[in-house]
């Protein structure tokens, strides 16, 4: 059964994803400038969602819920979604970074816009390619060595507790507002280079997306190919987006396999591409991943919400002495 229909139900999901976090971000603005003109304009409520946001307080949550039994009411949502994320990459490949991510959502449109301008992206060499796509493991290898590691865990609860971490959120707008010099070239470069390549900043610089990559190994679904069903045309191999080379497989299990259906939509022989389960004996949908991948991550807010783990617990009043300050 062909399944030309998840693109588009992925990119209107993809999108959707995209709109509600920038209705987050407009919201968290108008909730730090109340405090920002001494409380002169309407009070809005801070969206928790903006802390989707902060992987890395949600990587210091996670070692402190470990060692001290309880996640922290200071940014408790971006242990949440840290783990709701990591949960959907254990289940379903790296759906979260083609299905959810904002990042992947704009960088995709940017290939997408080079593609349509130049009939083609530019794909590096392996030998540059492959020393690339280790710097994202070397960032995620770093930021696992310095927290779950190096920092002790009275070190991780004192930071947590800090002033600084606790307006983690604010300094982050702030950046994005007020952003200029070099952090504004290197963005401005990175988009740059999104057009003419595929997923630049993804493919060689996430190490949310190193993380997810290596979990989504042990995920029960992997794209898997029919011997007897394929022509080898090559048109799969053609539309991955991470360039893997999936008509030369039976199963994909890279880490660089982002779940995004491209090579089974776009399969010409009916029943050579499919999603399917340890065993390669039971397929997915396309309709039913798209449910289980907004399930997922939707849950854990839901879990987050209904277990006290969602809202932080900083005052207006600690708001309004951390912002003067």
């Amino acid at each position: 059964m062909h399944q030309k229909y998840v693109q588009p139900l992925r990119i209107a999901i993809q999108w959707g994803f995209l709109i509600f976090c920038l209705f987050i971000g407009f919201r968290f603005y108008q909730f730090v400038g109340y405090f920002s003109s001494g409380a002169t304009t309407f009070p809005f409520p801070r969206p928790a969602g903006v802390e989707a946001f902060l992987p890395i307080s949600g990587l210091l949550g996670v070692k402190d819920w470990l060692v001290n039994g309880a996640i922290n009411q200071i940014h408790p949502a971006a242990v949440v979604i840290f783990i709701t994320a990591i949960t959907v990459s254990l289940l379903l490949k790296r759906a979260f970074c083609s299905w959810i991510c904002p990042v992947g959502a704009v960088s995709e449109l940017l290939w997408k816009t080079g593609f349509r301008a130049t009939k083609r992206n530019f794909r590096p060499p392996t030998w540059l390619d492959l020393p690339l796509r280790g710097l994202k493991y070397l960032l995620l290898t770093f930021f696992l060595a310095s927290i779950l590691w190096k920092m002790p865990a009275a070190a991780v609860a004192d930071f947590i507790t800090s002033d600084y971490h606790k307006v983690a959120d604010v300094r982050l707008l702030d950046f994005f507002l007020g952003m200029s010099g070099l952090p504004l070239t290197v963005i401005s470069i990175l988009v740059l280079l999104s057009i003419p390549l595929k997923n630049a900043f993804c493919r060689y610089l996430c190490p949310y997306g190193a993380l997810l990559g290596l979990t989504s190994m042990l995920s029960p679904l992997k794209v898997t190919r029919s011997k007897a069903a394929c022509v080898s045309c090559g048109v799969c191999s053609q539309f991955c987006p991470s360039y893997l080379p999936v008509m030369a497989k039976e199963r994909i299990h890279s880490p660089e396999c982002i779940g995004c259906w491209r090579c089974i939509s776009n399969c010409r022989a009916a029943g050579a591409l499919e999603m399917k389960l340890t065993g390669g004996r039971i397929a997915i949908a396309g309709a039913l991943f798209a449910v289980l991948v907004v399930g997922i991550f939707w849950g854990g807010s839901i879990i987050g919400k209904a277990t006290g783990h969602w809202h932080n617990s900083i005052s207006a009043a600690e708001y309004a002495r951390l912002l003067k300050r």
